[in-house]
């Protein structure tokens, strides 16, 4: 019992670490952009290559990671993307830029899906949803943590240093990680670990599709707020540098809220209404609340009104993530971690589209509205989705 929580402490600490590096160059953006000449557009490409990488290498490091287990991936995704963070303080334009963060996203591919896989197999299922709760809170307190932090440590030693510490925080975790952690059974024993994915039934499956459809739907909101909302509040809101790296924390502190409150809902209303039921309701109602307060938001000039709906629409949101990476698990079980990074490519792939097209939609229609309109009718189309899903529904018997 114990061993089981403290590796849940050891993924809660990886997934921390995961959005304060993922976030701080969205932090760090407007002095590295002014240093380096990088116009929106081209910013857009620069937020979306870690994207466009994670989604591509998401699943190989699923399936890697289902198949010989998360001791050894794990440690070796957090080495990769630790060294290329640590690389991104010694870009000198455009192009090292945009290598560099292709490839961080592609070390860090595979974090999320196989922190699952080490969840299918310490707990119990009636503990799913509250487990990838936590991990996704802790996720959510990275990316607030990552202004507070980059913000005053930029100012202090600048801007390409603060990456070479960061850097060096990963490689701490991957270290503490090989010498403590231990897959639970040899690998070879594991049900299901050599058999090879169904495939065919994975690509015919209509709640499959249904899912990956939902969530490439509703990561548009959550890349506007991992990748253009800092720079929303200097550039259309008014903010300052200093402001800007207070109150962008927000959001993601009501992510921890969110994702803890909703990993415990989705598991007693699972209890008291059943599977799909749980599942469902909680995560469709709060994608939907998301995009109206996303839609308030960009109607008003009020800094304090701002901040306020920016935070509520991400928190709400994030009642979601528990109970859709929980749905993973309920219909995968021993494929979790190929369906959780099937599903996170999927939204990984819509987190590039928005990260790249937004500086375009920005540009076109001459200001921000119009763009978090779009995002906001896309996170409703996801609340729809959400509803066709059914959990109960096993993909192999």
């Amino acid at each position: 019992m114990k061993y089981r929580y403290a590796t849940l402490g050891m993924l809660v600490a990886l997934a921390i670490i995961t959005f304060l590096d993922r976030i701080s160059i969205a932090v760090a953006g407007a002095r590295i952009q002014d240093e380096l000449h990088i116009g929106p557009e081209r910013w857009g490409w620069i937020l979306g290559a870690f994207v466009l990488a994670y989604a591509l290498f998401e699943i190989p490091a699923g399936v890697i990671g289902d198949r010989w287990g998360q001791r050894g991936v794990l440690a070796r995704i957090v080495v990769w993307w630790s060294g290329f963070t640590a690389l991104t303080g010694m870009a000198t334009g455009f192009w090292p830029l945009l290598g560099i963060r292709f490839l961080f996203g592609a070390g860090e591919a595979g974090a999320y899906p196989n922190a699952s896989g080490v969840i299918a197999r310490w707990f119990p299922p009636k503990e799913h949803a509250r487990c990838q709760g936590f991990i996704w809170a802790a996720s959510r307190f990275g990316g607030a943590l990552s202004p507070l932090i980059v913000v005053p440590l930029q100012a202090w030693i600048g801007w390409r240093a603060t990456f070479f510490v960061l850097g060096g925080v990963g490689a701490v975790w991957a270290a503490v990680w090989l010498l403590w952690y231990r897959d639970p059974a040899p690998v070879a024993k594991l049900p299901g670990q050599h058999a090879s994915l169904p495939w065919r039934i994975l690509a015919a499956s209509p709640q499959i599709r249904i899912i990956l459809l939902m969530y490439w739907c509703y990561a548009w909101g959550s890349w506007f707020f991992f990748a253009w909302f800092p720079t929303y509040l200097v550039k259309a809101a008014g903010f300052t540098e200093k402001e800007m790296g207070l109150f962008a924390s927000l959001p993601f502190l009501m992510g921890t809220l969110g994702n803890l409150a909703g990993g415990v809902l989705s598991d007693k209303l699972v209890g008291r209404w059943g599977l799909r039921l749980g599942r469902v309701i909680p995560a469709s109602a709060s994608l939907a609340v998301s995009a109206l307060l996303l839609v308030a938001m960009s109607l008003t000039r009020d800094k304090t009104a701002i901040v306020v709906l920016a935070s509520l629409g991400f928190g709400v949101a994030d009642l979601m993530l528990p109970a859709a990476w929980a749905v993973c698990l309920d219909i995968g079980h021993e494929y979790a971690g190929t369906i959780t990074g099937a599903m996170n490519t999927a939204g990984q792939l819509g987190g590039f589209v928005c990260s790249v097209s937004f500086g375009y939609l920005v540009t076109a229609s001459g200001g921000y509205q119009v763009p978090i309109w779009i995002i906001a009718a896309l996170v409703m189309f996801a609340a729809f989705l959400f509803t066709r899903i059914d959990p109960g529904k096993r993909l192999v018997e």
